[in-house]
């Protein structure tokens, strides 16, 4: 039974306002724009040196790199952590991410086939970052990009390495991991065969929120397969809503709305009718299975 409908989560701008980074910045006093332009500088620079860099990813060296320096002097992954409670979050969370399991769980016919909902973030972010953040507890997995730790002059944990990243194509990824249940499965290999019928989580039963054109192939991937998908933009930025304009106008996302997920809000009502309707469809299918599977009782014949 496909009873699981993944609500699947970009991070920066569009659950909170602006990037996870922007609280380092402000404890260690570093001029935000000056790095981010910076870091968007380093693909064209390594490119004249005949290197390619991931430009989703490459600011995670740039990080180690001043890590390294001083610039962010004792930067490990616990510090990483203590990160996410500082961050800036939309109207509406983390309160969002309870209101739409609740749609489910207060439902006594998706009670009965055991429907739920689960949460997922996928980010290019630092997942330490996202691990200290408020919407965890309601989280079931994240792919995010992870640092490994070494030791600086003083024997002190400070991140060196890069371990894990994900960008905005490898996203994909994280969803066909989703839709075999690698998350709970994790000796499922993601590129092994497998039928529909046994993949944990259906394309049609998710539902994919992100901020803008980044998140194209995401977006694509979760439409091709039936599924459905939104997408977020600051209120009153006008650059971001006519982004998001074309995002629909090209028929990447099904719907839009401004960043606030608080109660009676276009975003709030739009995903919570669509939980709802998709919760409905695995009610039918299940009960019409059910139903179907089961033959009449035999009768003495007259």
């Amino acid at each position: 039974m496909q009873n699981i409908i993944a609500v699947i989560w970009d991070f920066d701008k569009t659950l909170i306002d602006g990037n996870m980074q922007d609280p380092i910045f402000e404890e260690y006093h570093i001029d935000k724009a000056k790095f981010w332009q910076h870091v968007n500088a380093l693909p064209a620079r390594y490119s004249k040196e005949g290197v390619k860099v991931n430009a989703d990813t490459i600011y995670l060296n740039q990080f180690i790199k001043d890590a390294q320096n001083g610039i962010f002097k004792g930067l490990n992954n616990e510090k990483l952590k203590t990160f996410g409670q500082k961050q800036k979050y939309y109207h509406g969370v983390p309160e969002i991410f309870k209101n739409l399991q609740r749609v489910v769980e207060e439902n006594p016919k998706y009670r009965e086939y055991n429907i739920k909902v689960e949460h997922y973030i996928v980010s290019t972010g630092m997942s330490a970052i996202i691990k200290g953040s408020a919407v965890m507890p309601y989280v079931e997995a994240i792919w995010g990009c992870d640092l490994i730790e070494g030791l600086d002059g003083e024997k002190h944990k400070i991140i060196s390495e890069v371990g894990y990243t994900i960008d905005n194509t490898t996203k994909t990824r994280a969803l066909f991991e989703i839709n075999k249940g690698v998350p709970q499965h994790p000796e499922i290999d993601v590129n092994a065969r497998m039928s529909d019928a046994l993949r944990r989580v259906a394309f049609p039963n998710m539902i994919y929120i992100a901020d803008g054109p980044s998140d194209v192939p995401a977006f694509s991937v979760v439409k091709k397969f039936g599924g459905s998908t939104f997408a977020i933009y600051p209120k009153g930025n006008s650059k971001a809503f006519r982004q998001v304009e074309q995002l629909r106008e090209d028929g990447r996302i099904d719907m839009y709305a401004e960043a606030d997920y608080r109660e009676g809000t276009t975003a709030y009502m739009w995903l919570t009718h669509k939980v709802d309707e998709i919760a409905e469809r695995i009610y039918k299918t299940e009960k019409e299975s059910l139903e179907g599977a089961v033959s009449a009782a035999p009768r003495h014949l007259v």
